[in-house]
């Protein structure tokens, strides 16, 4: 396995422990809203790995794939309560996006989040979309990256109109916003515009009209903190049905 891997992932893995640390002392200290705080980890987790790619590039394969899915879910062993208990550290990162309306299931949510979002990631990009079509993998990611990443902050802070959602196993219910829902429709588009020379003329305006609509609707209606692999795996499957049939 190509060495610039394993430098990209050791350098995604130290940034991203550290910005949890600063996020977590900015709550612990600042009284930030955790749900600003785990946005800001989100959007790093989801942009980092492409901006060191940029920077310290290598072919991907299967087996770096199967790699960085297994290094990305290791990580938050440090976590569990044994660890994070006795390291002040570890619990101030834990912090940064530790939501109290979570607990106890943060943890929990946030680990089998991961591993279901590179299972279905793998999924796609192995079975579902081929050779010549891999590429679209990275509009769900993208969506979900920045549309999803900007939804929770954007409807705490604007959100008006208010609907309710469930999580997994539990009956509690949680609160999203129409506003926030918007996010995630808008990034839609611009994913696909950003995408386009990727379909033929076709396809292009079958995906800006279906994917939008499909991506926010699958948003609204995926468990609470479980978002990433709904989205990843219906935008995936949309865009091989409309590169399929259209």
């Amino acid at each position: 396995m190509a060495y610039a891997f394993w430098f990209n992932q050791a350098t995604k893995v130290v940034i991203l422990y550290g910005l949890a640390y600063l996020t977590g002392l900015w709550v612990q200290k600042a009284n930030i809203k955790v749900n600003y705080t785990r946005k800001i980890n989100h959007f790093a987790l989801f942009f980092l790995p492409y901006v060191l790619m940029r920077l310290n590039p290598y072919e991907p394969t299967m087996a770096t794939t199967l790699a960085g899915s297994l290094i990305g879910t290791l990580t938050l062993a440090i976590y569990v309560s044994p660890v994070r208990n006795q390291y002040p550290i570890i619990a101030a990162m834990f912090t940064s996006f530790d939501r109290p309306e979570d607990r106890p299931f943060t943890l929990f949510w946030l680990s089998t989040q991961v591993i279901a979002s590179y299972a279905v990631i793998i999924f796609l990009a192995v079975f579902v979309l081929n050779e010549r079509s891999y590429e679209f993998v990275f509009i769900p990611i993208f969506i979900n990256g920045v549309g999803d990443g900007l939804a929770e902050p954007i409807g705490i802070r604007f959100g008006k109109h208010r609907y309710q959602t469930r999580a997994l196993f539990t009956k509690k219910t949680y609160t999203r916003s129409l506003e926030g829902s918007a996010c995630v429709f808008i990034t839609s588009i611009i994913a696909i515009l950003l995408f386009w020379p990727l379909f033929e003329q076709a396809q292009f305006i079958a995906a800006l009209l279906i994917i939008p609509v499909v991506m926010t609707v699958a948003e609204a209606f995926s468990p609470h903190s479980w978002d990433s692999p709904c989205l990843f795996l219906v935008g995936g499957l949309s865009l091989a049905g409309i590169l399929h049939y259209v």
